[in-house]
């Protein structure tokens, strides 16, 4: 008999080629399921609710991962954490759900958080944990131009070329800019998100900040559906999946 345990995890997305498993580095996944192995003694598969790509970052990744019933959600957790402890992965919280929850099927929205630090001088302190853009930032237009974008849309402009998913349609129910001493912080929320879709959307704000766009140029650019009308892609190192949200269980 095994139990399943829902995880919350931690991790500095730096030194992974991303979340998933492959072949040419190591990664998040692989890194937690050799650390599963390493206690329970045989192969075990953590199920993500999401990729990460590489350099993203994540505060509240959630996973979910069948263990043997003598291992409890707390026992599970104190397990991996003492054997990620070579590497900057912590699990944060665990806990035992229904045998039909899944991590990524199961969850009805997902949170990010993008950080900018506009000002002329690089951190010494976030280097690689945020995206250092060296001209200003104006945070009330970027907020004009975020309405645009609010709500149900084709959003192929802010979707990457390599995107496998079937349709470019999808909600965005959050799209706010926070001012956080000297970082604009962007926060974005749906239930689930184009491949790029956050770094695109946030490169094209950054055009708006800067004043080289117009706010209502967001409009236009999401109407072209052409990925050619939007700004660029912002660096993966800003990005943060901060949460993932599920119904009561």
């Amino acid at each position: 008999m095994t139990r399943r345990i829902l995880m919350t995890i931690e991790y500095d997305g730096g030194p992974f080629v991303g979340w998933q498993r492959q072949d040419n580095g190591p990664s998040v996944q692989t890194a937690i399921e050799d650390a599963a192995k390493a206690f329970i003694h045989a192969p075990v598969a953590v199920v993500g609710a999401g990729r990460t790509d590489a350099g993203v970052h994540a505060t509240g990744q959630a996973a979910h991962i069948d263990v043997p019933e003598k291992f409890t959600a707390n026992r599970v957790m104190e397990a991996l954490n003492s054997h990620l402890s070579s590497v900057p992965i912590t699990i944060q919280g665990a806990a035992e759900v229904p045998r039909d929850f899944h991590a990524r099927f199961t969850a009805i929205g997902r949170r990010y958080l993008y950080r900018i630090l506009p000002r002329r001088q690089p951190p010494a302190l976030d280097v690689g944990r945020v995206w250092h853009h060296k001209q200003k930032l104006n945070p009330e237009l970027m907020a004009r131009a975020a309405k645009h974008l609010l709500g149900h849309h084709d959003f192929t402009s802010f979707r990457a070329s390599q995107c496998q998913a079937e349709s470019p349609l999808r909600t965005l129910d959050r799209l706010d800019i926070e001012t956080k001493g000297e970082e604009i912080h962007i926060h974005t929320g749906a239930r689930s998100f184009l491949h790029h879709q956050v770094r695109n959307i946030t490169g094209t704000l950054a055009l708006v900040g800067t004043g080289k766009w117009h706010p209502d140029n967001m409009k236009t650019a999401l109407e072209a559906v052409d990925r050619s009308a939007a700004g660029p892609t912002a660096p993966a190192h800003g990005l943060y999946l901060v949460g993932v949200d599920y119904p009561a269980i």
